[in-house]
């Protein structure tokens, strides 16, 4: 038995049986009756055969099982199916029943191809949508980058158009001050060639040099020079005092130490500027007035005259006046054989900007501080390393500048608290000692050119 079964499942006639009637079914409309008639004949072939092969199975199964083995089963299911089998009526509804299975499972596997075949054609479709995705992506960030760059480009293009418009308004103010100047020497010729009473005293040469001052120029130029100097100042506190800042660091470990030498240098390199200022000014107000003449006032004289020669600022000595006045001040101590000269290239650029700003209408100055004073949120910025609850100032770091009382630039200050306890024990440190280094005395011993007013010489 199982050699017969072996070889009907070799042979597959039931998979073939299947796909006759699949085929038949495909092609039973275009098919002729001639046609369909031989399709159906062959499958009852088929079929024939196959229950031939089955009966054959069946009786080698009975005689396997003895006389009685399988009696019942042949006489409850084969008999009542041969009886039955012949009949028309039965006949026909077990072929429906079977043609309607076969039916239902043709179309679930129609439906379970079509599930497939759409599923596959949806994943195509996402694919493809990824990828233009991806290069839509590419494309937006290239975009990105282009829209970046012509970014950056326009703002150097307006960063120089900037430049330039600041440089037309010099050229203006400049052309300006010319026709101002061409007007007051045509006026000056229209009477040089009356007789005047004047015109003998004019002659005497002028005991300063004078480089053509038009009148009022300082005041025409103010406005950008305050925005210069106002700029200049910031540049300062964030490259030259980080600057010294760094040096002093590698003499002096505390921070705060550091921070109020910076601190007190800028403070008496104003008033060094001031006091410098004031001297200038006074000499030229003295040698100008001797031979004054023209419409515009002695005032604006001098200050054309400072302004056009600042170069003959000393500020060497400046530099020296502020070095002595730090090496006798209470506040901040150094290393014995260190000196405060270190820091001379922060003091110099600190007096150079003061001395000019003293020149402007109104001028500028630093606002004054002292320490345990109440902290200003107008006039200073708190440091990172402050106590943010605090309300007096421990120290400064920086100084506001001010005009007219106005805080044009904020300062720094460091606020902690527990600042009167602090000050009171900072009291009883000795003071440093007023003799200067070695480095010191040489660089106060260089000699200098004197200064064209002080010699009384003028300047070409």
């Amino acid at each position: 038995m199982a050699d017969g079964l072996r070889r009907l499942v070799g042979a597959e006639s039931g998979r073939v049986l299947q796909e006759k009637l699949e085929s038949w079914y495909r092609d039973y409309e275009i098919n002729s009756c001639d046609q369909n008639l031989n399709r159906c004949c062959e499958i009852i072939e088929l079929n024939s055969q196959i229950q031939g092969q089955l009966f054959t199975i069946l009786n080698e199964t009975s005689r396997e099982g003895g006389h009685y083995a399988g009696v019942e089963t042949i006489k409850t299911r084969l008999l009542p199916w041969l009886g039955t089998c012949f009949s028309c009526a039965t006949s026909g509804k077990l072929f429906e029943t079977n043609l309607s299975l076969t039916q239902d499972s043709i179309e679930k596997e129609r439906q379970l191809r079509e599930l497939a075949s759409n599923q596959t054609y949806q994943l195509q479709e996402l694919q493809e949508e990824l990828t233009s995705t991806r290069l839509q992506l590419n494309h937006v960030q290239q975009d990105l980058k282009t829209s970046r760059a012509q970014e950056k480009d326009a703002l150097r293009k307006l960063d120089r158009l900037n430049d330039y418009e600041q440089q037309i308004q010099i050229l203006r103010d400049e052309i300006s001050i010319l026709d101002a100047q061409k007007s007051v020497l045509q006026s000056r010729l229209a009477r040089s060639h009356s007789p005047s009473p004047r015109h003998s005293e004019s002659k005497s040469p002028s005991p300063l040099p004078r480089r053509s001052c038009s009148p009022g120029r300082a005041r025409h130029t103010s406005a950008s020079r305050r925005a210069c100097l106002i700029a200049r100042f910031g540049d300062i506190y964030a490259q030259e005092r980080l600057d010294a800042e760094t040096l002093l660091r590698t003499y002096i470990s505390d921070m705060e130490t550091v921070q109020r030498i910076i601190y007190v240098a800028a403070v008496e390199s104003f008033h060094a500027a001031k006091m410098a200022y004031r001297q200038f000014k006074i000499r030229v107000r003295e040698t100008l007035s001797l031979g004054h003449s023209g419409p515009e006032s002695l005032e604006d004289t001098v200050l054309d005259y400072i302004v056009r020669h600042e170069d003959l600022y000393d500020v060497q000595a400046s530099v020296n006046e502020v070095i002595r006045s730090m090496n006798i001040t209470p506040k901040i101590s150094f290393p014995p054989e260190i000196d405060f000269i270190v820091i001379s290239t922060l003091i110099q650029e600190l007096c150079r900007v003061a001395f000019s700003m003293q020149t402007l209408v109104p001028p500028l100055d630093i606002a004054f501080g002292t320490d345990g004073e109440l902290f200003s949120e107008t006039k200073y910025h708190r440091s990172f390393d402050s106590d943010f609850t605090a309300a007096l100032v421990a120290y400064h770091v920086w100084p506001a500048l001010m005009e007219n009382d106005v805080v044009i630039v904020k300062g720094e200050a460091v606020t902690k608290r527990g600042i009167l306890w602090s000050r009171r024990s900072r009291s009883r440190s000795h003071r440093r000692s007023r003799s200067t280094s070695p480095l010191l005395s040489h660089h106060l011993s260089r000699s200098r050119s004197p200064s064209p007013l002080r010699s009384g010489s003028p300047r070409r």
